[in-house]
């Protein structure tokens, strides 16, 4: 079964609430026939599209192929969160390369949230940033952890934009019983993902970049030029990029050994109340709470709970209105008689050890990809650390790629079921 539709119609965006509330580009047409570039993109997601933008900015000739539309993949449906620093936490990178290089990866990611907003307000304003990622722990024993990492990020990282937060300011703040503290993050915020993705498209095309889509690519020759087939095309390229995230299948074995596909699922309740929504989440901030398998929401412009929670391992989706309504219940049980009017899954990816997976596959072909849920900003600067390697100024391209991705054990064909059981793992342990 092919991830890329085993869940979704060719060419069309999921029934999300974000696609409800998108004003869609005309179709790009696909590629057809035998053509050359100076580097084709595949993958037309936050990592392709910041590439295709900041290239052709450059002034390089760039195809950018997607197999549906630009943003249809987790990058169009994913939470919108935009948080600070890398998916691991300093003290664990510290731990994995050192005082020295978490401190480098804690300024890409800086950078990373810094370039997200620049390129959203330039491109896509209706995209509506807000400010704040408020970390809710669901055990009282996690909070002083939470205020513990708040001081080190002042004390050793001069980052004073995290405040903790007591049991009485969070459920201020987050109007459920589920969380004792934890902090909140002004430097990160959230926005509307796919209206993001759309404004960047725009973009690109603008600057000449020629996009196609329903452009599924079958095979990449690693030759020089490397040469990308498709159903209907064969394109030459002195440079290729990688940009598939969970939707990579078997492309490219190396790195579907290290970036492995899972699904994430998110509900929009009915519209509530001003009343209502200021009960659930005040003052517009996003949230993610400490589950292993985390629980995030936040509010929408028209007063929607946007809530994700849950996680599949196979290639259907389930129930994705039932699955998820469970623990957006058991944290707001206020809403048991409120209507989902939408209900959408995604593939995102993942690594052994949740940082991005970077690298150069041979002299002209790059990879970036396995965000681990931490990809707005992380995929948006990682599009231009691929376009800048490729301008040959390659120091920060190969700092992510200096962090090691270690293969899943037992390879493509065993990742699943040993993830499957570490995730019941460590769900029972949630739950201690």
């Amino acid at each position: 079964m092919d991830v890329l539709t085993a869940n979704d119609r060719a060419g069309e965006y999921p029934r999300s609430w974000y696609a409800a509330s998108a004003t869609p580009l005309a179709p790009f047409p696909a590629a057809e026939g035998d053509s050359s570039c100076d580097v084709c993109i595949v993958g037309a997601g936050f990592t392709g599209l910041s590439a295709a933008l900041h290239l052709a900015e450059r002034g390089y000739d760039v195809m950018l192929l997607d197999a549906h539309r630009v943003g249809w993949g987790a990058s169009g449906r994913n939470g919108g969160q935009v948080g600070t620093g890398q998916r691991l936490d300093q003290e664990a990178l510290e731990g994995l390369v050192g005082k020295e290089r978490a401190h480098a990866l804690w300024d890409l990611a800086q950078d990373a949230v810094a370039l997200t907003r620049a390129l959203a307000a330039r491109h896509a304003p209706e995209a509506g940033w807000g400010d704040g990622v408020i970390h809710a722990c669901h055990r009282a024993r996690d909070v002083a952890h939470a205020h513990a990492h708040a001081e080190k990020m002042a004390r050793d990282y001069g980052y004073d934009r995290i405040r903790p937060l007591g049991l009485e300011e969070m459920r201020h703040l987050v109007g459920s019983p589920a969380y004792h503290g934890g902090d909140i993050d002004m430097g990160g915020g959230h926005l509307h993902p796919l209206r993001y993705a759309l404004g960047l498209a725009r973009a690109a095309a603008a600057k000449g970049v020629r996009i196609h889509e329903r452009t599924t690519v079958r095979a990449l020759a690693e030759t020089d030029p490397a040469v990308v087939t498709t159903d209907r095309a064969r394109i030459t390229a002195r440079h290729v990029i990688l940009a598939c995230n969970g939707y990579l299948g078997q492309l490219n074995r190396r790195t579907a050994g290290r970036v492995m596909p899972i699904n994430n699922f998110i509900v929009a309740t009915e519209p509530l109340s001003d009343a209502e929504r200021d009960a659930v989440v005040r003052g517009n901030h996003a949230v993610a709470d400490s589950k292993f398998v985390i629980n995030y929401f936040r509010m929408s412009e028209d007063n929607r709970l946007l809530f994700g929670g849950g996680e599949s391992y196979g290639y259907r989706f389930p129930d994705i209105a039932a699955l998820v309504r469970k623990p957006m219940l058991e944290i707001f049980p206020q809403l048991q008689d409120r209507k989902i009017t939408h209900a959408w899954g995604g593939t995102l990816a993942i690594t052994l050890n949740r940082m991005p997976h970077f690298e150069r596959l041979a002299g002209n072909i790059l990879t970036a990809s396995g965000y681990s849920g931490h990809g707005v900003a992380l995929a948006t600067l990682g599009g231009k650390l691929a376009a800048d390697a490729i301008a040959g100024q390659a120091e920060r391209f190969d700092l992510m790629a200096s962090v090691p991705t270690r293969p899943f054990p037992g390879g493509v064909a065993l990742r699943w079921p040993l993830l499957v059981l570490a995730m019941v793992w460590f769900s029972l342990r949630d739950r201690l």
